[in-house]
């Protein structure tokens, strides 16, 4: 059984999504070359940024938040050898439902189809989490 499959999951969708930005970042790039130090505050930047943009550059800024913990809850049940077909499950879980909330904050942004979203992703991670924090305590 394998838990290092969903983090290369995950791995894959980040590297999706910093293309997907940079890609649509380049228009700007190109069009404001000579004078790129403007862009030198992501603040000062975002207010001039469309809609579509802004959410990609969201979503790309958001799998850096919880995944965080995802990827360190992973790799600690690989590295104790706690690998199980539950926290297993709950990992691709967990990568499904970020999967998800990328594709819906880079398209339609619907926030309550988000929130869902995130809401699965932080069940199954929680399950994985609080798995290991019971077997921590009886030991």
């Amino acid at each position: 059984m394998d838990i290092l499959s969903p983090v290369l999951g995950m791995m894959v969708l980040t590297l999706a999504m910093t293309i997907a930005l940079f890609v649509s970042r380049l228009p700007i790039i190109v069009k404001n070359f000579p004078n790129l130090q403007g862009a030198k505050y992501a603040d000062d930047m975002k207010q001039n940024m469309s809609a579509g943009l802004r959410n990609i550059t969201d979503n790309y800024n958001h799998l850096f938040e919880q995944p965080v913990l995802f990827y360190a809850t992973a790799l600690y049940i690989h590295l104790v050898g706690h690998v199980d077909l539950i926290h297993i499950r709950c990992a691709w879980v967990f990568v499904g439902f970020r999967v998800a909330h990328s594709l819906v904050q880079a398209t339609i942004n619907n926030v309550a189809t988000r929130l869902t979203m995130f809401l699965g992703a932080t069940v199954a991670l929680a399950i994985m989490v609080v798995r290991e924090m019971i077997v921590a305590l009886a030991g």
